[in-house]
């Protein structure tokens, strides 16, 4: 039986997993949706990985593509009118940095696992290790099941606050002669400002965009010498663009 797989990137890779139930036949779905689960999650535990989390909003967005497979009797990651993979993922409410697709039909969801683990792309999103959550979604016409399995790296949602609280933290454990404020009002504004700064003119502005909130840049942290500062401002502002992929953009000011 035909499989497919696809994955998207931005800077860095992504990928979405999604599992859900059809509407009909909910005990077969059901147990087809888990049987592709346990044997994703059994196959990256033999591989050393950590397992994938289930992740609703990935199971919703596989569901509907799944219907759409159910009802065209074909296998396509998008179909005409329909958003990409990535932006149907962000409507049903994930964020993440990195999102995958696997779609597939069959008589069986075990007989779908081996397909997709003996296809080598298919086995590349499911043993991705930079994935750490998943959504299927299997839906039945007739004889055949139409599986989605959707794959990503979640992002965790966090306030600007909780932002600004992580970065200074860092700061302070890799820097302790520096005095941090994070949320200060003038690195808020510099963080929104494409260049320049406000308040009070500092020795340097350093902006940077990341999908991980909870570390530093390298290539930022190379720009803070030790004992060159003595005070730092964090502030935090939402990422420029309309982008599916979560970002997070930070402004550290440093005196």
């Amino acid at each position: 039986m035909p499989t497919v797989s696809r994955r998207t990137s931005l800077i860095i890779s992504t990928a979405l997993l999604a599992l859900f139930l059809s509407p009909q036949l909910v005990a077969q779905s059901s147990a087809a949706s888990q049987t592709l689960f346990d044997s994703a999650n059994h196959d990256r535990a033999a591989a050393g990985l950590h397992p994938l989390k289930w992740d609703s909003a990935l199971a919703n967005a596989a569901h509907q593509h799944a219907l759409k497979m159910a009802q065209t009797n074909q296998l396509s990651h998008q179909f005409p009118g329909e958003p990409p993979m990535q932006d149907r993922a962000k409507q049903a409410g994930a964020r993440f940095s990195l999102i995958a697709e696997n779609v597939a039909q069959g008589p069986t969801p075990e007989g779908i696992h081996q397909q997709w683990m003996h296809s080598p792309p298919h086995r590349a999103n499911l043993l991705d290790p930079q994935l750490n959550s998943i959504g299927i979604a299997v839906v039945q016409s007739g004889n055949t099941l139409f599986a989605v399995e959707d794959f990503s790296a979640s992002v965790p949602s966090a306030s600007l606050s909780e932002q600004e609280r992580q970065v200074a933290s860092e700061l302070v454990a890799r820097h302790a002669e520096l005095n941090v404020d994070a949320g200060s009002s003038d690195a808020r504004k510099t963080c929104e400002l494409a260049q320049g700064y406000a308040g009070e003119r500092p020795a340097t502005v350093l902006r940077y965009e990341s999908s991980d909130i909870t570390h530093i840049p390298n290539d930022v942290l190379q720009k803070i010498p030790p004992g060159r500062y003595h005070q730092a401002l964090v502030g935090a502002c939402h990422a420029i663009g309309d982008s599916s992929f979560a970002r997070f953009r930070v402004a550290i000011l440093l005196f």
